[in-house]
């Protein structure tokens, strides 16, 4: 029986997956205002009826990703040694989920030019951007021994982790890179792990 909601759980997982990259991959290539809810399914090779047990819009579909990337994070930030400093955990599994180099800084670019151009996918980002915070700060709680109901600690990392990761990806998309995302990340992290030092003049 395990096995079997556990093959079930796996291929629910595979079908969002199939759909939520889909709706991303169709709202760059064609804009999302021509991207329609059959398209999607049938780009993941679904009905309409099986779009709709998981998304309901296209714009939730389009922005899905990021939720799902938040999800993996979370469980790497859990699965780091108990002892390692929330900030080193928090460094590490960020780096390791992003990629540097021409090909990642198009797709990027891309990424954000079409999330600019729509408002409706901007809400849907910003409200997948705080579930990935709540996410993060249950996580944090776990690993630091405070509680999200009642302790301001784990939320304030969590956003301030998120925000210096999207200021990275932010300057880093914004035109040619000076330096790569690895970089500006660690900068990011590093600057506030320090207490924001106001920078020398």
């Amino acid at each position: 029986m395990t096995a079997e909601v556990g093959l079930r759980e796996r291929k629910k997982a595979a079908t969002r997956a199939a759909l939520a990259g889909a709706a991303n991959r169709l709202a760059i290539e064609l804009g999302v205002e021509h991207v329609t809810v059959e398209a999607i399914a049938a780009a993941a090779d679904v009905s309409p009826r099986t779009f709709h047990n998981y998304f309901s819009s296209r714009e939730e579909a389009i922005v899905a990703s990021i939720i799902d990337w938040a999800e993996r994070l979370t469980d790497e930030i859990e699965a780091r040694p108990a002892d390692e400093p929330i900030w080193d955990s928090l460094l590490a599994v960020f780096l390791g989920s992003v990629e540097d180099g021409a090909a990642a800084h198009a797709r990027m670019m891309a990424q954000i030019e079409m999330v600019l151009a729509h408002p409706s996918v901007i809400a849907n980002q910003l409200a997948a951007l705080d579930t990935m915070r709540r996410r993060f700060a249950e996580a944090i709680a776990v690993r630091t021994g405070t509680d999200t109901s009642r302790d301001l600690y784990p939320h304030l990392i969590a956003g301030a982790a998120g925000l210096a990761f999207k200021t990275a990806v932010d300057i880093w998309a914004s035109g040619p890179p000076e330096r790569s995302l690895h970089e500006l990340v660690a900068d990011g992290f590093a600057q506030i792990r320090n207490g924001l030092p106001q920078p020398g003049r």
